[in-house]
């Protein structure tokens, strides 16, 4: 026999009635009516109105919700919305604030604006990759091939599908990661492959070596190029180990002539034209050996300290804890940058993603023409790092002495004359190993002996937050290309993905049987790279 629930009570059929004619309390489920503000919307890049002041309740003042009312007030059809980022000007102060609060009322009193509702609030939009990146969260392939560890990998600018390592086995390799299977061998170096680089332009690859020389291949043969036969594509001139390589960004190549900087044990660098191995110039100079070399496009005015028109500037960072900028054409010192007290272990400009993969971008839309492809490659540039109406190439420098510092070379208005750091980013217990910026420079990650990776701003080298997770040393990181996540390698076999801009861990990526010195996210986003000790290649995809 079933149970049956008996009728209810007078008294509950009172209270029921009682319920139905009690007017509810909403206030404790509402937010609360903090007012409103004055919006006013700049362009990040160049200061410029982008619409009239407009109010907007505090209450509904979320960052999503701030973009969705940009959009609207320019006028965009809801296919062709874009998302924003916003740094948030303090009335009154020369204060910038680069992370959107989640409490915008509570940031502006923290910084003394008592009533916000009777100023306005300069807000500079920035707008964000269209595109976004999903991350990566599983095996694809492991590829054995080398002989001993790897130790440095890089994706083409082209293309994802060709993956270039190099190992203590004294070769390189180049690996088809579509299919998984090695590509070419190239063979030709007598010690450790120390580098491999990609040209902007993907037609050629770039290796250096514990045998002090560097060698150019082509990619699609697989055969060291420059004259064809196989000992022009070796240039010979350090006397030590070669330690590092940085091409010449593209739209700066003169006549067609891409030129390639090599930095060295033996304390120089040397600049070399590509097409002949000819050394053109030996930067010397410094006292200790020279662990990194990037080549900007930013300078090249005669404001900038020297440098030569349309040149770039080099950057190199060494044991003798000094970071020296030179003058790719003339050979010749523009800065000595001093503030380190120990070894100088890597750099990072805020242009790298951009001169890095040169006219090749998530359109894939190539110019057909040489002139064509450099006007792309110096657009991109300067879309990426004009900030306030003016080109900003960042520096940013790792050292043993548990410390970062970010510069501004180009800046010669600056007290001390581009000379003086912005910012000493502190906060890492150890060695600082690696550093890199996002490819929209808004964010550094810093890779440290500490097991942490710590994300820092990009225009004023302020501390955002410590990534926690893995538990040995932290060797790389690379950004996927919309800013949106990291990946980084460790010491305890496994590489971690986080996302950016909550500070969390996304995927952790166990798979290697050692550890892990070298990663790489190519530049359509769609694979991750890796190699460590275990001597094989492994890719990650979504």
């Amino acid at each position: 026999m079933a149970t049956v629930v008996p009728p209810p009570s007078k008294r509950q059929r009172r209270e029921d009635v009682a319920r139905t004619s009690t007017q509810a309390d909403l206030s404790t489920i509402l937010p609360p009516d903090n007012g409103s503000f004055k919006a006013r919307f700049i362009d990040a890049s160049n200061g410029a109105p982008l619409a009239d002041a407009i109010e907007i309740p505090l209450a509904d003042a979320t960052e999503k919700n701030v973009s969705l009312l940009l959009n609207t007030l320019l006028g965009r059809d809801r296919d062709d919305f874009l998302p924003y980022r916003f740094r948030i000007h303090i009335p009154g102060k020369d204060i910038v604030v680069d992370q959107y609060p989640a409490d915008l009322l509570a940031l502006l009193r923290s910084h003394g604006v008592a009533n916000p509702f009777e100023t306005t609030v300069t807000l500079a939009a920035e707008p964000q990759a269209v595109f976004k990146v999903q991350s990566v969260t599983r095996l694809a392939a492991k590829i054995p091939g080398h002989g001993e560890a790897i130790l440095c990998a890089q994706f083409s600018p082209a293309s994802s599908a060709m993956l270039a390592t190099g190992s203590g086995d004294k070769t390189a390799r180049i690996w088809d990661t579509n299919t998984g299977t090695p590509k070419y061998t190239l063979k030709g170096h007598t010690g450790w492959v120390l580098g491999v680089s990609w040209a902007p332009d993907g037609s050629r690859l770039a290796t250096c070596s514990m045998d002090g020389t560097v060698r150019v291949w082509d990619p699609a043969t697989g055969k060291q190029i420059n004259g064809g036969t196989e000992t022009s594509g070796t240039f010979r001139g350090h006397a030590k180990p070669s330690l590092q390589l940085a091409w010449e960004p593209f739209h700066l190549w003169r006549d067609g002539t891409p030129r390639l900087a090599s930095c060295s044990k033996d304390a120089t660098v040397r600049v070399w034209v590509v097409n002949t191995g000819r050394t053109e110039h030996v930067l010397s100079g410094h006292k200790g050996s020279v662990t990194c070399v990037k080549w900007g496009a930013g300078g090249g005015s005669s404001s900038s300290g020297g440098a030569s028109a349309g040149s770039g500037l080099i950057y190199t960072g060494s044991h003798d804890k000094t970071v020296r900028v030179w003058d790719p054409v003339k050979g010749t010192l523009v800065h000595e940058l001093k503030a380190h007290a120990h070894w100088v272990n890597h750099l990072a400009l805020s242009t790298d993603f951009v001169l890095k993969t040169g006219f090749f971008d998530h359109t894939r839309d190539i110019p057909a023409t040489e002139e064509g492809k450099r006007a792309k490659a110096k657009e991109r540039f300067e879309k990426a790092a004009t900030q306030d109406g003016k080109v900003v190439e960042r520096l940013v420098s790792a050292s043993d002495d548990f410390t970062m510092f970010l510069w501004d070379p180009m800046n010669t208005t600056a007290g001390g004359g581009g000379k003086k750091p912005l910012a000493r980013m502190l906060g890492h217990q150890k060695q600082v190993n690696h550093v890199c910026f996002s490819p929209d420079g808004a964010v550094i990650a810093s890779c440290g002996f500490d097991n942490h990776t710590k994300l820092w701003s990009g225009r004023d080298g302020k501390f955002i937050n410590t990534l926690r997770g893995h538990v040995a040393h932290v060797y790389q990181a690379a950004f996927s290309a919309d800013s949106r996540l990291l990946v980084t390698c460790s010491r305890d076999n496994t590489l971690k993905v986080w996302n950016v801009r909550a500070c969390k861990l996304a995927e952790d990526l166990p798979g290697h049987e050692d550890e892990v010195y070298a990663v790489d996210w190519s530049a359509d986003g769609q694979k991750v790279g890796s190699g460590g000790r275990d001597k094989a290649v492994r890719l990650w995809r979504n």
